[in-house]
């Protein structure tokens, strides 16, 4: 039986989330792998304020100086980030809550996501020698800002929703109902930082996952339709 050479990383948003990555690094190291596909964050080099993103970058930063051959994934912001937290706004209040802003964010659906990085996985794993290492951005078909996902919500549900502002006070509370304080803040300091800069991919990123997944990318429409018609089942 052959030994594993390629490995697939991603850890979650977690107090030791590096100390997590980098044991797993020092430990594929020393079981011979050399070839990663490693799940990072969109601006991970440039949001040096927020936590999980300077995180994602450390490892990056380990990968480089280990010598290893890899695939750095930087995806923008999952559609799927929305699906339990705008609920009962979307629905009930008619609001679109989460304060992204204006500048843009590139969302991609997590669906892709795991096409593109199962793609890199396989392309790296069968490769004879192992492959130079790359960084993708990882990207939805269009830039969103609230204004325009909540216009999106308002078409899918057949009525108004309306963006309900940049305050990240309310958003950071609501994170906090569900997950620990450290952990509402890393969210908070992202969220203003995505309202600064947006999370907008590379010049040609869209045309490189089309053609990374040899199809159209999910829009954030198609995702709110599926969402919308999964809620309505689930009454």
């Amino acid at each position: 039986m052959g030994c594993a050479r390629t490995l697939f990383l991603l850890n979650t948003v977690a107090a030791d989330e590096v100390t997590q990555a980098l044991i797993a690094l020092n430990l594929a190291r020393e079981a011979g792998i050399e070839r990663i596909v490693y799940l990072s964050v969109m601006h991970s080099d440039r949001f040096t304020e927020v936590p999980h993103f300077t995180g994602k970058h450390t490892v990056e930063r380990m990968i480089e100086q280990l010598g290893m051959h890899a695939t750095i994934l930087r995806p923008a912001y999952f559609m799927q980030n929305d699906d339990a937290l705008i609920r009962s706004d979307v629905l009930e209040r008619g609001v679109y809550p989460m304060p992204i802003g204006s500048a843009g964010i590139s969302m991609v659906d997590a669906r892709d996501v795991a096409q593109v990085a199962a793609r890199h996985l396989q392309r790296r794993d069968a490769a004879s020698e192992p492959l130079p290492t790359e960084v993708l951005d990882v990207v939805g078909p269009t830039a969103l800002s609230g204004e325009t996902a909540a216009a999106v919500w308002s078409d899918v549900l057949g009525k108004t929703v309306q963006y309900a502002g940049d305050d990240i006070e309310p958003f950071e509370a609501r994170f906090q109902s569900f997950a620990p304080a450290w952990m509402a803040y890393d969210m908070r300091l992202m969220m203003a930082r995505m309202q600064m800069d947006g999370e907008l991919g590379s010049a040609g990123a869209v045309e490189r996952m089309q053609q990374e997944l040899g199809t159209s990318l999910r829009s954030y429409h198609d995702y709110a339709l599926e969402t919308a018609g999964r809620w309505k089942t689930a009454q």
